[in-house]
């Protein structure tokens, strides 16, 4: 069974797929895989998908779900996102505990993104 899967997408909710696409797409430059008409698929280079889709809703509890993007280019990704008017939650730190240097911000439909790479 170890040669029966393709990849993994993992769905989120949104309310304004213009606004997301503008973020994940034009901001942080994830390629688009797929356009449903109502869910946009995104590439994550070094594997995996995430999509985003207008009919599901929006979950979201403190920090909860987590979309952790994994670079290594933490400081530049966080240069850009202060560039472009958006306030980061965190600046970028080291994580003695998970041996990771990251942070976070609040894309454009409310989720915790993570920005990080492995140390």
């Amino acid at each position: 069974m170890k040669d029966i899967w393709n990849g993994s997408v993992v769905f989120f909710g949104t309310k304004n797929l213009k606004k997301t696409h503008e973020f994940y797409s034009g901001i942080l430059g994830l390629k688009l895989y797929l356009d449903q008409k109502g869910c946009l698929i995104y590439d994550v280079n070094g594997g995996g998908m995430i999509g985003f889709c207008e009919h599901l809703e929006r979950i979201q509890v403190y920090k909860s779900p987590i979309i952790t993007l994994v670079t290594e280019k933490v400081d530049e990704i966080y240069d850009l996102i202060v560039s472009k008017n958006f306030n980061p939650i965190t600046s970028p730190e080291k994580n003695e505990k998970y041996n990771i240097y990251h942070f976070f911000m609040k894309d454009p439909n409310g989720y915790t993104l993570e920005i990080q790479k492995f140390l």
